[in-house]
């Protein structure tokens, strides 16, 4: 196991080298010109030059990739084109919103969404495994922003029992913390709920179809015990790679959830320098959410031997 993690992370490497060169060859042939923007409208052509010369946007793409690769390497993503700050120290001001909003939905997606595809397989054909199908085909076809603004509506602004936007931080205490987060939450992880659910209730429906799960109903074994100790235990698989999938959904959601609720975290960032085309900042943004996402498909790969005994890499 130990060798088949060590083989993973040196596989990251030419993925997170693909993925550099991806974004930094999409944010150079965008476009826009950052030169302009910091310029003004009311900049000459010769202005914007030397804007462009002390951003080291005149040289060449080869060079310009080759000095910003080699010190991505070293863990330098750069300065911010605008701020002259760090992008390390902006993504690291911002990262705790973003960390606790998706940590908080992953928590109530999860918690939510298992229980109600075990309980969807259970009562197939009946107006439970209808109602949640109807919630799953809700959850896919209602965007983010939709969502968010009602959920701001009725339970910040009709009912007052939410604050409608903002973050304070966990050590402030937590019920004020959840209290503002709750809402992004829901919002961020209605798809992700319908997703789980989906596909909790699939593999359930297939389980509970072994005979396995006959012979223990005839052995007198409880329903809660047939559900949870057998069927779910043999279904985690592909309900732990769904979960490890939609976090893909919790990274580019957090960008519109974070934008709706006021919430200052990368989400925000990422929106505020493709407004700005500050290019380093966007490109060390893209460069780390694509490295957590692969920490996460590795972290599933860990898991998959917990859930299922059988499995062996």
């Amino acid at each position: 196991m130990f060798s088949y993690i060590v083989r993973r992370v040196l596989a990251t490497i030419p993925v997170m080298l693909i993925v550099a060169l991806f974004v930094f060859s999409l944010l150079y042939i965008a476009p826009g010109d950052p030169a302009v923007v910091i310029a003004g409208d009311q900049a000459s052509p010769a202005d914007v030059e030397k804007i462009r010369a002390s951003l080291g946007l005149d040289r060449p793409f080869l060079v310009r990739f080759s000095e910003w690769f080699f010190n991505l390497l070293r863990g330098d993503l750069g300065v911010s084109m605008f701020t002259n700050i760090p992008v390390s120290e902006l993504i690291g001001q911002r990262i705790e919103p973003t960390l606790s909003l998706m940590v908080l939905t992953l928590v109530l997606a999860v918690g939510i969404a298992v229980p109600i595809g075990v309980l969807a397989a259970w009562k197939v054909g009946t107006w439970i495994d209808r109602s949640v199908m109807a919630i799953s085909v809700i959850g896919f076809s209602v965007p983010v922003f939709v969502v968010g603004y009602l959920l701001s509506f009725f339970f910040s602004l009709e009912l007052d029992w939410f604050p409608v936007q903002g973050y304070v931080s966990y050590t402030k205490g937590f019920g004020v913390w959840f209290e503002h987060l709750v809402l992004p939450a829901v919002a961020l992880g209605f798809v992700y709920i319908a997703l789980i659910a989906r596909i909790t209730r699939a593999t359930m429906l297939e389980v509970l179809s072994q005979d396995y799960i006959r012979t223990a109903k005839a052995k007198g074994m409880s329903q809660p015990g047939i559900l949870f100790v057998h069927a779910l235990k043999n279904a985690a698989v592909p309900v732990v790679t769904v979960i490890g999938i939609g976090i893909a959904l919790l990274i580019g959601g957090a960008v519109v959830t974070e934008s709706v609720f006021a919430i200052p975290g990368l989400g925000r960032l990422t929106i505020d320098a493709i407004v700005r085309r500050d290019y380093p900042l966007i490109q060390g943004l893209v460069v780390v959410f694509s490295f957590v996402y692969v920490l996460v498909n590795l972290a599933v790969d860990v898991i998959y031997t917990i859930v299922d005994p059988r499995i062996r890499y």
